[in-house]
Formats: C-alpha cells, sequence, structure tokens
C-alpha cells in the first residue's frame, strides 16, 4: 500500500512540473516566438552578397516552424510589382551566426516584362529555409532582411 501511495504522489508531482515547463525557456517548442518588424537594421556583414538578386521590398512576416531534427524559417515578402519569382534567403556571414544573430537577405527575380501593381495579395512571396538543430546551436535571434523593413525572431 505504501509502495502504491509513494508511486501515486511522485507521478502526481512529475506530472504538476510539466506545466511550468511548458511555459520554460528550456522548452524547444517555445524558441523563436513571434516576429518583430524593424528598418534600418545594423547587420555586421563579413563580405559581399555573391548573389546579384534584389532584395525583397518589404519582409511582411517570418515564422520559424520547429520541426524534429531543426526548424524551418518562413519568410514572406511584398514585392513593388506582380511577377517577382525565384525567391531565396541567402545566409548572410557564410551561414555563421555574429554576436548570435544569423541573418537572411530575402532575395528574388525581377519580373521578365513590365507588370501591374496589383493587390498586395496577389504580389506576396515566401521563402524558407531548413536549419538543423546543429546550425541552431548558437543563434539567438533569426534576421530576414528586405530593402524597406527587416523582421527578426529571438529565443
Amino acid at each position: 500500500m505504501r509502495v502504491a501511495v509513494a508511486g501515486l504522489l511522485i507521478v502526481a508531482m512529475t506530472l504538476g512540473a510539466c506545466e511550468a515547463a511548458r511555459e520554460s525557456r528550456l522548452n524547444p517548442a517555445n524558441w523563436f516566438g513571434g516576429s518583430t518588424s524593424g528598418t534600418g537594421v545594423e547587420v555586421r556583414v563579413a563580405a559581399a552578397p555573391q548573389d546579384p538578386r534584389p532584395l525583397v521590398d518589404q519582409v511582411t512576416a517570418l515564422e520559424i516552424a520547429r520541426r524534429p531534427g531543426g526548424a524551418i524559417v518562413l519568410a514572406t515578402g511584398l514585392p513593388p510589382t506582380q511577377g517577382w519569382w525565384n525567391t531565396d534567403l541567402v545566409a548572410e556571414n557564410g551561414g555563421e551566426p555574429v554576436d548570435g544573430v544569423l541573418t537572411y537577405r530575402f532575395v528574388l527575380s525581377p519580373p521578365i516584362s513590365t507588370q501591374p501593381a496589383g493587390t498586395p495579395q496577389s504580389r506576396e512571396v515566401t521563402a524558407a529555409v531548413h536549419l538543423s538543430d546543429v546550425r541552431l546551436a548558437g543563434v539567438r535571434e533569426i534576421v530576414v532582411l528586405g530593402t524597406r523593413s527587416s523582421r527578426s525572431s529571438r529565443r
């Protein structure tokens, strides 16, 4: 009887501690919460970018989705007109974090011919990149840069 009561007490206390762990920063599911918008972000870049494509005009959304073995960085951007294509998130500084900040340039290819502006919803483009847990090891913040705006997400 004593063993059963002691076992029940241990299980109850363990489950009670799960509530606190769910909201803690130790829980990987809580890493990289919502993103914040920024303008004129100062980023130290080690070398000139190798990709000649221009930056997206505005970065409108940034989501970091935790997955087994890493995370997916998903950015949404808004170019000035319709027809922009071939989007990518290009890592700055060789993909190495600088002071815990991993920076990506949101690049895309311009339309082949003149295109109308259209509605913002019709111009939206997305780009994504997968990051392994090994690459995320020293990262505190992820920043995605556009021409007029940027977005960042912190752990």
